[in-house]
């Protein structure tokens, strides 16, 4: 084994320093337990005993252990710097060479220099000292090489509240009534890895989704085991454009919430909510009837999208928030009370009306109410704004009621007595009028047929009769008359 001189921190150079924290990076899943020495061999392609040797190094001396000078005897490696830079020119090729194939493409090399072709331990000590994060940077390519080699600073939120982290995944369940697979929202306490809302829907990704899981995680939980509310200092995303949008960051100022994005293309420190997501697919999918993973034959649905919601919501209150978290060693609702804190709350429900769509066209106040989206909302506190422009938000999932604001500030709830005491989302209402219009088109073309239809009988008839006609004698030719020559030609 090769005797290891440290170094002291004041000699180690910037290549050196970047080289020692690649090696640190290669052990530090072994360091902190959370791979096993041979996983870690395997996956960067090194001997354990080279693993065990920086781990003690690192033990002794810490980041600067890692810096080792080469030893005397490194020198009898002498071969020529421009046969050295082809041998490793050929373990950077793709695809990847074999140490053996890169010995013998290395011996042509050498009879061209007219130089001693290199042993095949001279050919290993040299693949050996190439840079790891080189290698697989030539190999595997950027994206790999950004995901181990690139430096990330891990934030910890240090209380609850501190930091919220949002996200959006499908669902591999068939809800009854819809043949597609609805979009769950999930807003993620940091510090605590409580779960503080959600929002369901069939609609893709977008930003009145962020908003309503958002508006659903500030508030108070109309179930009383489900603590967690307040206004997050801080809420963590990507770039998605449904969180970077004009809205969300026009509701965070107004709440005093600051919108952090993760770099484009590379969404760091979001482990914490995808493991939730792991868990839900995991532990609560498999048991709800239509559930469909990838590949699997189409199952119909049993539950109704509201229905899909409760079972959400009792998975998340009596089973995900008291079961103690890996990392955290704690049940995520007991670790989020147990800073004894109080949590930053909106001075009223009609504060957090923001979050909701807000309809940019105004509508005027009619003598009959207020007439939106096909349907009629009445209350007696409009009669005095008659001919007024106002300003419509409502719950695209709860069309019943909608919030009437008049020059910026709440003026009341209006109703539709039609759907009064329902919950009926936007949705089946505008898949209602499209049926709807289906239906009269349709009838408008049935119309339409039976009149070309009648038309082209009269036509045939009138056809027919005149057929069913005797035909005319043809005129009567009388005879040509002569000219008359001769008085004879009587």
């Amino acid at each position: 084994m090769e005797k290891i001189h440290l170094v002291s921190i004041a000699e180690i150079s910037e290549t050196q320093r970047k080289k020692a924290l690649e090696r640190y990076q290669i052990i530090d899943p072994i360091i902190s337990k959370r791979k096993t020495i041979s996983e870690i061999a395997k996956k960067y392609g090194l001997t354990e005993r080279t693993l065990w040797r920086w781990i003690k190094c690192y033990n002794q001396a810490g980041l600067s252990g890692l810096c080792t000078k080469s030893r005397s005897d490194n020198q009898k490696r002498r071969i020529p710097e421009d046969l050295q830079n082809a041998i490793e020119g050929l373990a950077l090729q793709v695809p990847k060479l074999s140490a053996a194939e890169i010995q013998r493409r290395a011996k042509a090399v050498a009879d061209k220099l007219n130089v001693k072709a290199p042993s095949y331990t001279t050919i290993l000590e040299i693949l050996q000292d190439i840079a790891p994060s080189m290698k697989m940077l030539a190999h595997q390519g950027t994206k790999f090489y950004n995901q181990q080699f690139d430096l990330i600073y891990r934030t910890e939120a240090p209380s609850p509240n501190a930091i919220w982290q949002a996200d959006h995944t499908q669902l591999d369940v068939i809800v009854k009534g819809n043949d597609s697979k609805p979009w769950l929202t999930i807003i993620i306490d940091d510090y605590s890895r409580a779960i503080a809302g959600y929002a369901l829907s069939f609609s893709a990704p977008s930003a009145l989704q962020t908003a309503l899981a958002l508006r659903y995680a500030i508030w108070r939980k109309p179930h009383p085991d489900w603590l967690i509310c307040g206004i997050p200092d801080v809420l963590y995303t990507d770039h998605g454009s449904d969180f970077t949008s004009d809205h969300l960051q026009q509701v965070a100022a107004d709440i005093k919430m600051q919108l952090i994005y993760s770099a484009v293309g590379k969404p760091r420190g979001r482990g914490k909510i995808e493991r939730f997501f792991r868990s839900l697919n995991q532990m609560f999918l498999p048991s709800i009837p239509g559930n469909q993973p990838p590949g699997q034959k189409k199952a119909p649905g049993a539950l109704s999208i509201a229905q899909l919601a409760r079972e959400i919501e009792d998975y998340i209150v009596h089973k995900y928030h008291p079961t103690q978290h890996r990392s955290t060693k704690q049940p995520p609702q007991e670790r989020w009370i147990s800073g004894g804190f109080l949590p930053r709350m909106p001075d009223s429900l009609a504060q957090l009306d923001l979050l909701l769509l807000t309809v940019p066209h105004s509508r005027k106040v009619r003598m009959d109410g207020i007439h939106f989206m096909g349907l009629r909302y009445i209350d007696a506190t409009l009669a005095a704004y008659v001919g007024e422009n106002v300003v419509l938000r409502y719950d695209p999932r709860d069309m019943a009621e909608v919030r009437i604001f008049y020059g910026d500030k709440f003026l009341c709830k209006a109703v539709c007595q039609e759907l009064a005491g329902e919950t009926v989302p936007l949705k089946e209402i505008v898949t209602a009028r499209r049926r709807r219009e289906r239906e009269l088109r349709q009838k408008i073309q049935d119309r339409s047929d039976a009149v070309e239809m009648l038309f082209s009988q009269k036509k045939t008839v009138r056809t027919d009769e005149k057929s069913a006609l005797p035909p005319k004698a043809p005129p009567s030719q009388k005879p040509s008359q002569k000219l008359k020559l001769y008085q004879t030609d009587l």
